[in-house]
């Protein structure tokens, strides 16, 4: 096979050169995501609450005169068994207001 100048491949520093740029660019992206990660568990659990809170609406068009407990929308197929934000907290229902607890385990 006949070989063709300027079609050698790439040498070892330009391997590198390409290696550490992609490293720079890693070294950048990580700090921020990391930085957005609370950010993003606190909207995550604000999203969950609110769609607790639509449950027990649900839950009293269903069972009129009744204020459900955390327990009772479990039991009634409303929520799943591991009724908590994504982050862990835990939450609450008292006369009808879903509130947060604090983070378990």
């Amino acid at each position: 096979m006949k070989k063709v100048k300027g079609e050698d491949g790439f040498t070892l520093i330009e391997m590198m050169i390409v290696l550490l740029i992609i490293s720079v660019l890693v070294l950048i992206a990580i700090p921020n995501v990391a930085k957005h990660s609370e950010k993003i568990d606190e909207k995550g659990c604000e999203a969950y609450v609110k769609m607790v809170e639509g449950q027990v609406v649900a839950y009293k068009m269903d069972n009129p005169n009744s204020d459900p407990s955390l327990d009772d929308l479990i039991a009634g197929d409303y929520l799943p068994k591991e009724a908590k934000c994504p982050d862990g907290t835990e939450l609450t229902i008292e006369n009808g207001k879903v509130t947060k607890l604090g983070k378990s385990g």
